[in-house]
């Protein structure tokens, strides 16, 4: 699993891209969300859009860092959610947990929504 990070605005996007696994993805993104969390970066969108699997190490993973974010008074969110993984999120009930949007421009203006 790879990840590129990008700034824009006040808000850090990380395109995420390979499948977020047990003992595969699950450390690179839980050592990059502490490593802006530590910076101070809070608000955080996660782009799905070429993530094509995510086992259920990988869902805790992403469980532990939205709590991570949460904690620091951050925000964390979802956008362009394969059906795949949406799937996984409705069957685990997570979906009410993550906020997700359709498009980059959904989430980055939900950031400035009071």
């Amino acid at each position: 699993m790879q990840i590129e990070e990008r700034a824009v605005g006040a808000v850090t996007v990380l395109d995420v891209k390979g499948r977020l696994i047990l003992g595969e993805g699950d450390v690179i993104l839980r050592d990059k969300i502490h490593s802006l969390v530590s910076q101070g970066c809070l608000q955080i969108v996660l782009n799905l859009a070429e993530m094509p699997y995510m086992d259920s190490g990988g869902l805790g993973e992403m469980v532990r860092t939205h709590t991570k974010v949460n904690r620091a008074n951050g925000s964390l969110k979802l956008m362009n959610v394969t059906k795949r993984i949406r799937d996984l999120l409705v069957v685990t009930k997570l979906m009410t947990v993550f906020e997700t949007f359709d498009s980059e421009a959904e989430a980055l203006e939900s950031f400035l929504v009071v």
